[in-house]
């Protein structure tokens, strides 16, 4: 049994990842993090993580990059692996983040979705065999409430094609300033926010009169929080290091 902490816990990841650990018998909700300790839930929630009732064997995180500090200094100092599924975090934050995974097991991905993993495997297949002659572009969707663009899926897409291609490209994020041709060194990325979109994330190879596009949607929250959930049972007996989706998958 894996006993979890959910930070962010009044939120809708948080009450997701409840819902779904209720139904599953390899782990259960010891605690909760969250800034608003006023909830329906039947678990304590505390405004910090070292004012939970008991030690867990993983904290499972969606609440704000701002938390990151304090999480992984409870972390470290009582030993607690750490699942990361917030985004929008500071190259600072992410360098404190990978210094954490030297003393504590870390698992940290821009998304948690199998499918997600699995489009960012094909990307790299394709951009290996079409990267030199296809322009590549990135175009992800999300609800009107996301604060964060590009979405760090998007930049997960990106950076795993450049990888591919010797980091040989550069990121364009906004052309209506962009008064000329596209460079063929460039890896579009488009943002859109509307409604209540889960998450849609397209990427486009388009070369000389033809186009492939390869695509992910995801049509509701679940599909992260077992993400997260499955991380969490996979890391609670890891040795310290970073981890990502590719580590549960095997």
């Amino acid at each position: 049994m894996t006993n979890i902490a959910i930070c962010g816990a009044n939120g809708k990841m948080g009450r997701t990842i409840y819902s779904c650990i209720k139904e599953r018998e390899d782990c259960t909700v010891t605690g909760g993090i969250d800034r608003n300790t006023v909830t329906d839930l039947d678990y304590p929630v505390v405004d910090a993580p070292s004012k939970l009732p008991v030690k867990p064997d993983v904290i499972i995180d969606f609440s704000n990059p701002a938390c990151i500090d304090s999480l992984l200094e409870y972390c470290m100092s009582t030993g607690t692996p750490i699942v990361i599924g917030s985004t929008g975090y500071s190259d600072e934050q992410i360098a404190k983040i990978k210094n954490a995974a030297e003393q504590i097991p870390v698992f940290f991905t821009f998304n948690m979705s199998l499918g997600i993993n699995l489009l960012v495997q094909l990307a790299k297949k394709a951009a290996a065999v079409l990267g030199g002659q296809f322009d590549i572009e990135i175009v992800e969707k999300h609800h009107n409430q996301k604060i964060d663009a590009p979405s760090g899926t998007a930049i997960m897409l990106a950076n795993a094609i450049n990888e591919t291609l010797d980091n040989s490209k550069t990121y364009v994020y906004d052309r209506h300033s962009r008064r000329q041709k596209r460079e063929k060194s460039e890896i579009g990325m488009h943002a859109i926010r509307g409604g209540t979109i889960v998450g849609e994330h397209d990427v486009i190879f388009a070369g000389h009169d033809e186009v492939i596009t390869l695509s992910h949607s995801a049509a509701s929250k679940t599909v992260f929080a077992e993400g997260s959930i499955n991380a969490a049972v996979f890391l609670k007996d890891q040795a310290p290091g970073l981890y990502d989706m590719s580590a549960v998958l095997g």
